[in-house]
């Protein structure tokens, strides 16, 4: 299975694309996609969506994994995080890939067994976990990635649809 994982983003959106053979994960390509804070709303959001459309039709993800918004005590930066998450649903949807949201929790309980891992030991986990050199930077491509893996754990119909 080809997963997509993304780790939405308004300034940097983290993606990944790994394929999931057995019980081994093959890294096809990760990385982030990147706004200007000076650019307008609707440019930022323009280029995630076309960013993730073209990673989409290169590389042909059957599933994707997208974490669900975490809200903490900044409404602005929630609000755009999640226009920038609805962007990505809807390039998925275009594009005919299918969709599961995860929780933080469920992601790195998914990871290192522990739902309140800190990000370093999720990042470890991800290095690990494909056989890295070095851990994938920034976090928000590290962060795609354990979506991604997260799904792959998960993909036995016990998903949450969107």
């Amino acid at each position: 299975m080809r997963i997509l994982g993304i780790d939405p983003g308004y300034a940097i959106m983290g993606y990944a694309v790994l394929d999931y053979i057995g019980n081994k994960f093959i890294p096809i390509t990760y990385g982030s996609i990147t706004t200007e804070a000076k650019s307008l709303n609707e440019e930022r959001l323009l280029k995630l969506h076309e960013e993730l459309t073209e990673i989409i039709i290169t590389y042909h993800p059957e599933e994707a994994s997208i974490e669900e918004l975490f809200y903490n005590t900044n409404a602005s930066t929630a609000m755009m995080v999640g226009q920038a998450r609805g962007m990505a649903i809807l390039a998925c949807a275009q594009n005919g890939v299918k969709i599961s949201e995860y929780t933080p929790l469920q992601i790195k309980s998914a990871l290192t067994g522990y739902g309140r891992a800190d990000k370093k030991q999720v990042q470890t986990m991800v290095k690990i976990i494909l056989g890295l050199q070095e851990t994938p930077k920034p976090d928000d491509t590290a962060d795609a990635i354990a979506a991604a893996v997260c799904h792959a754990h998960h993909s036995d119909g016990r998903k949450r649809k969107l």
